[in-house]
């Protein structure tokens, strides 16, 4: 539990970092394999444009660098606030064996991260969501994936 709540300010001091220096929005996250950070990354969504770099996103992608490889297992992350639907997605991708997080999503949106409306959205069929979804398929598509499964090289993940 102390290691917890030394990386679990860690999170907290590069949220304030992020906000203080107007990179985005106050959100900070540290990974940790093996008692050792290997990846942390603050908000950079307003400062870059890029809707995809969030605290967690951007924490992940240092850790995959600084380690070479995309799996994470073993890894804990370390989260200012509960992470989005976006960004758990990347951390279940990522493998990472555990979440801890220190705001929840209410007290987010009590700020203006409402994050409902997403989560809400993901047990929906496709055509029963608020973002139209049109299913087309088409064989050249399927084609790419059963070339996938017959690809002697292919790295599984």
């Amino acid at each position: 539990m102390t290691d917890d709540l030394a990386f679990l300010r860690r999170s907290a001091e590069l949220s304030r970092h992020g906000m203080l220096t107007g990179a985005g929005g106050p959100f900070g996250a540290v990974i940790v394999l093996d008692g050792k950070v290997v990846g942390e990354g603050w908000n950079q969504v307003t400062s870059t444009n890029d809707p995809t770099a969030h605290a967690e996103v951007v924490a992940i992608r240092k850790a995959c660098a600084e380690l070479g490889r995309f799996d994470l297992r073993g890894g804990v992350i370390y989260a200012s606030c509960e992470p989005c639907p976006m960004c758990l997605a990347a951390i279940h991708w990522a493998r990472l064996d555990r979440i801890v997080f220190a705001n929840s999503r209410d007290e987010a949106a009590s700020i203006g991260f409402d994050d409902a409306l997403i989560y809400g959205q993901i047990p929906l069929a496709p055509e029963d969501r608020d973002l139209p979804c049109k299913h087309v398929p088409l064989r050249e598509a399927l084609d790419v994936f059963k070339e996938w499964t017959a690809k002697a090289d292919r790295v599984p993940y």
